[in-house]
């Protein structure tokens, strides 16, 4: 009996197993690079922007901060407001549209001359009494004069300047940054205008300009 010898496998045969394992390697390395590609696209977006523990630690600006809301404020008295009731205007601004008695009390006698008041003069039962930054701003100057009183000049985010004359244990120098209600000193007297007694003479410019304080406090 003749031995059969086994059939040599097919072409076809083979072409079937060879796709059997083809197209999942194919697909698998696709994937393989695709997964690539996105980890690396993220590890370098990563690296190039600051991560929230990086947000967290750049520090504010808080001067910025500050500008903006000083460019907000209103004019507030250049003292607590718990004294408003004890408060007396001595010298008025003047005013050349006024009445006749507020121009009459806004002329200051010096050298017996009569000089226009440019701001208020501010009493509190005549006792010394905490100044405070009526805005938020810059100390511009500080005047030491003890004729005429020490001065505090603050330039404000507005435009606006006060002044504060005759006061006394200044608490800030030139170039400080103050907020609103931050005091600067105590109010006193002084030589020039002795008939007020202790006072504060309290100014208000606009480009420069004296412009009455009182357009903006309803002082009592």
């Amino acid at each position: 009996m003749r031995e059969e010898k086994p059939k040599a496998p097919s072409q076809k045969n083979k072409s079937a197993k060879t796709k059997s394992w083809f197209w999942p390697i194919v697909y698998s390395g696709i994937a393989i690079v695709f997964v690539g590609m996105i980890w690396g696209y993220n590890a370098f977006m990563k690296e190039d922007s600051p991560g929230s523990a990086d947000i967290a630690q750049q520090a504010p600006n808080d001067n910025l901060v500050v500008e903006t809301n000083a460019s907000k404020e209103t004019l507030k008295y250049p003292f607590s407001e718990d004294l408003l009731d004890d408060v007396a205007i001595l010298q008025d601004y003047y005013d050349a549209e006024a009445s006749e008695e507020v121009r009459e009390n806004a002329l200051l006698v010096f050298d017996q001359q009569y000089v226009t008041n440019t701001g208020v003069s501010i009493s509190v039962l005549g006792q010394p009494f905490e100044v405070v930054a009526a805005m938020s701003g810059t100390v511009a100057e500080v005047i030491n004069d003890p004729f005429s009183g020490d001065e505090i000049i603050l330039s404000h985010a507005d435009g606006k300047q006060t002044i504060y004359g005759s006061v006394s244990g200044i608490l800030v120098k030139k170039g400080d940054e103050v907020t609103q209600g931050q005091p600067l000193g105590t109010a006193s007297e002084n030589e020039l205008n002795t008939e007020a007694g202790i006072h504060l003479h309290f100014e208000v410019h606009e480009d420069g300009v004296p412009v009455n304080p009182g357009s903006y406090l309803g002082f009592q």
